[in-house]
């Protein structure tokens, strides 16, 4: 087995427990169908290639694994988790991000789909909503050994429905759950500003880093009170300028550096303990006011739960969130997440979820790769591109996948090898 084939094969055999072994010979032919499938990945498109390899099966079945088999979402989530975070994150706090995107859909009678805001085309000033599926993400930020912009890798899934439980619950329910498989271990947890009235419930192993509202109602600590007094001690201290109005008359700016989405820039920040009474009325927040020295860009108001955080980590945590919606772009439009016509039981869901796991497999395999290995195709538009992206990992396991296909039923020397890099490369990218 060749080093490129050990990476790919050595992650998925850590997922065989869970299985039976007919369903786990079908999982690998989904995994090999899915990276192989050009344009749409419906499953009659997926079945195709999947036959390609040595675990033959019925289209019957491809509908069946997602639809009723007998395997759970929980434990290709864990071990996904575990993977990832004993490779990359040993020691320290775990950086997670979580958001919810949309998976759209046509048809009626699409078990758990509903009409949502679809936030990707509406604007300050029109709603735009779309039919589909509500998935809620909770990922693990990397930073791959190239540098650059970090990488968001799922590990926990869950489908939101109307009339059950909230987004907020499902978000509870995700962090207790990932928190039990790290017992020992702290996150800290980059959201936006729909998540801020989590600071308050988060779990005691997680720490919250998201915006506040430019007119949120923010406090003083609650004074120290001297030896006994009637009554009770007081919750909150004296109403503080919103945020907004803070910013207008702060005297005390600390110059910093902070890195952006891989670029350096120099920012303006204000730093300040404060408490949010109707968000966490238990404990203080850190509020971080960013301004940009030229005056170009807007002032910025973020908090976190964590007090000991600097506005530098706190800047650069939520800047790392950004890599989630990479996760959403590339699951969607390389993976072909909303593209599986799945309508009843927990086929839908499954089929979401299994994309977003199939993903963050990709990522890991590669990432597990010597540092040579991590190629990429330079286009005539993109000379100066540095740096590997989601389609040139993906195109590496299609190129492995074909070359194993043509030389399993043909003799090396029959192939005209001037001729097959050129034709892999092309498999590789068929889009």
């Amino acid at each position: 087995m060749n080093p490129p084939a050990a990476a790919l094969d050595l992650v998925l055999q850590t997922f065989q427990s869970g299985f039976t072994q007919p369903t786990f010979a079908l999982l690998l032919t989904l995994v090999q169908g899915w990276i192989l499938c050009p344009g749409r990945h419906t499953l009659t498109r997926v079945y195709a290639l999947g036959q390609l390899s040595a675990f033959p099966h019925s289209l019957d079945a491809y509908c069946r694994f997602f639809r009723c088999a007998k395997w759970s979402c929980g434990f290709l989530w864990q071990q996904l988790a575990r993977l990832a975070v004993n490779r990359f994150c040993p020691t320290g706090k775990i950086p997670v991000h979580m958001d919810d995107t949309a998976f759209h859909k046509s048809g009626r009678c699409i078990e758990g789909a509903a009409w949502w805001r679809d936030a990707v085309r509406s604007t300050g000033t029109k709603v735009v909503h779309c039919f589909g599926l509500n998935l809620l993400v909770l990922s693990l930020r990397l930073c791959p050994p190239w540098g650059g912009e970090p990488l968001s890798l799922p590990i926990n899934v869950r489908l939101h429905r109307k009339k059950e439980a909230t987004l907020l619950e499902l978000a509870q329910e995700m962090m207790a759950e990932v928190a039990t498989w790290f017992p020992d271990r702290e996150f800290e947890l980059a959201a936006d500003g729909f998540f801020a009235c989590l600071a308050g419930r988060m779990p005691k192993a997680f720490h919250l880093f998201s915006r506040m509202r430019r007119d949120a109602a923010i406090f003083a600590p609650p004074p120290k009170t001297k030896g006994p007094r009637r009554g009770r001690p007081r919750k909150r201290g004296r109403r503080l300028p919103t945020p907004e109005q803070l910013a207008k008359t702060a005297r005390q700016w600390t110059k910093i550096k902070v890195q952006i989405r891989g670029r350096w820039l120099h920012r303006l920040v204000h730093v300040q303990d404060v408490l949010w009474y109707t968000v966490a009325p238990e404990s203080l927040v850190r509020l971080v006011i960013v301004r940009d020295p030229a005056g170009k860009e807007p002032d910025d108001f973020f908090f976190t739960t964590d007090r000991t955080a600097t506005a530098v980590h706190v800047l650069e945590t939520y800047a790392g969130r950004w890599a989630i919606e990479d996760t959403f772009r590339n699951v969607k439009q390389f993976l072909g997440g909303q593209h599986p016509q799945l309508w009843k039981g927990l086929g839908p869901e499954r089929a979401a979820m299994f994309v977003f796991w199939l993903y963050g497999v990709i990522w890991l395999s590669y990432l597990m790769l010597p540092p040579a290995k991590h190629t990429w195709l330079l286009r005539a538009w993109y000379p100066r591109k540095s740096t590997p992206s989601f389609q040139d990992a993906l195109a590496h396991w299609r190129r492995h996948y074909w070359r194993s296909l043509i030389f399993s039923k043909t003799e090396q020397s029959a192939i005209l090898t001037k001729n097959l890099p050129r034709l892999l490369e092309t498999l590789a990218y068929a889009a």
